[in-house]
Formats: structure tokens, C-alpha cells, sequence
């Protein structure tokens, strides 16, 4: 892999992992308009820039959860978390290796209908009915934060978005928006930590033989990732999720354009 190639894909990975708009989904389109494939190992590895953009932003809060857990004996945020975590954590375990080698997952016409109905979901969220308002990802019931869990499942589909599939599902939840993705931050974090465990102990290889472009990528990804997720949490605290469901059909229409021709 080019260096250009890994640091516009480092680029595309914090920018859109956080932005509801698809990280997967855009890294398949690009490489593949890059280098004609989608590399599944360099995709997995470059979620660690995110992983730890996501630390350093949510670090008071994070400290917070722990201090509630072994000060307060408060458990109710982190087992809804663990419950949000469970679904996509199990499929991914036990089904890794089945999704990396599966073309519908690497496809870029897999990409263009779920940023098309997905995008449709997020335009439309705000008139369909939703459950009884809960103030934050504490005050969730069970029920409710696994049915979140079930979302962020879905969306190891590329071009679903984790962050766009979780938002969603806790806005019919009954959080607002900056608050569902406060949560849906929080919640991806157990899924990406243990993605990170695995590919290091059982890919750990192709790190040593692509370090380079591996930690380059990472960089820009957690730089990238940081002004991203910050960006979103000031706007989702005065805005609905429609521009971006706006720019995902736009997408979805340039890139469906792009495949006939070609």
C-alpha cells in the first residue's frame, strides 16, 4: 500500500467514523477506487487512531463510569453498555472471519443501498413515533439498550454506519440526539477494544510487515477523529440527523452512477 493511499484512508476513517455517514463504507468505496481492493487487515488495524480518539475525548466520562462502579457501586451505565455491546460483539467474534472473506461485505453495491436506507431512516427519524424520553444512556432500561445492542449489529454491514444505526436506535429510545450519541460513542468503545485484541494476537504479523503505513494511518485517523466527534457532539446538541441522511443518498446516487457506467 502507497503512503498517500494510507494516510487519505486514515483521512476517511476518523472523519466518518464517528459522522453518521459509514466508515466501512466509505473505506470499501475508497480503496477499492484507490487499489481496486478492499484489504480487510489494514481496515481492521486502522480503527485504533479512532479507538483512541475516542478515549482521549470521552476520557471524563469514561473516569466517571469507573469511579461509579468501584466507589459508588453504581453499575446501571456500564451493564446497559455491556448489553449495547453483546449482539455485535458475539456476531463478531463468532463470525469474523465469515464477514472478512464474504463479498457482499467488501461490495460497493452493498454500500450504496444501505447509505441509501439508512440515510432515509436518519431524514425521517424526528416525525415517526418513539419511546417515553429518557434523559441519558443511564436511565435506559435493559430492554432498551440491547435492542441499541441489536443496531450496532446490523450495521457490520458497510455502509449502515455504527455510529448512524446506534444514534438512530436511541433516538426511537427516547434520547435526544446529542445524548444517543454520547451513548452510542460510549457503547462502541468495549466492541472496538476487543476487534483491536484480536487482530493483535492473531494478525499481530501484518502490523510488523506493514508498520509504516499502519501507524501512519493511524495517525491521521485519530487526528481526523477527534475534530470529528467533537464536531458532532456541538451539533447534534441544536440539529437532527437529516443533513446527514441528505449527504448519504447524495452518495449513494453518485456512487450508483459510478458502478452502471463503469
Amino acid at each position: 500500500m502507497e503512503w498517500l493511499e494510507a494516510i487519505i484512508l486514515g483521512l476517511i476513517q476518523g472523519l466518518t467514523e464517528f459522522i453518521p455517514i459509514s466508515s466501512s463504507g466509505h473505506l470499501v468505496v475508497a480503496q477499492t477506487f484507490l487499489s481496486g481492493a478492499s484489504e480487510r487487515l489494514f481496515l481492521e488495524f486502522v480503527n485504533i487512531g479512532t479507538m483512541l480518539a475516542l478515549f482521549i475525548f470521552f476520557r471524563k466520562k469514561i473516569w466517571q463510569i469507573l469511579v461509579d462502579i468501584f466507589k459508588h457501586k453504581q453499575y446501571r451505565l456500564a451493564r446497559n453498555i455491556v448489553l449495547t455491546s453483546l449482539p455485535a460483539g458475539a456476531v463478531g467474534f463468532f463470525l469474523a472471519d465469515f464477514i472478512g472473506t464474504t463479498a457482499f461485505f467488501a461490495s460497493a453495491v452493498t454500500v450504496v443501498f444501505t447509505l441509501a436506507i439508512v440515510g432515509v431512516l436518519m431524514i425521517v427519524v424526528e416525525k415517526l413515533p418513539k419511546a417515553s424520553p429518557v434523559k441519558d444512556g443511564e436511565k435506559l432500561s435493559g430492554t432498551r439498550a440491547f435492542i441499541i445492542g441489536i443496531a450496532q449489529m446490523i450495521a457490520l454491514i458497510p455502509g449502515v454506519s455504527r455510529s448512524g444505526a446506534t444514534i438512530l436506535a436511541g433516538r426511537f429510545s427516547g434520547l435526544k440526539p446529542a445524548d444517543a450519541a454520547e451513548y452510542s460513542f460510549l457503547a462502541s468503545l468495549p466492541i472496538m477494544m476487543g476487534v483491536t485484541l484480536k487482530i493483535m494476537l492473531t494478525d499481530f504479523d501484518y502490523v510488523v510487515a506493514n508498520a509504516g503505513v499502519v501507524i501512519t494511518s493511524n495517525i491521521f485517523a485519530f487526528l481526523s477523529g477527534l475534530l470529528a466527534v467533537g464536531f458532532l457532539m456541538r451539533y447534534l446538541a441544536n440539529h437532527s440527523l437529516a443533513v446527514f441522511g441528505w449527504y448519504r443518498l447524495g452518495l449513494a446516487s453518485v456512487l450508483a452512477v459510478i458502478l452502471l457506467v463503469q
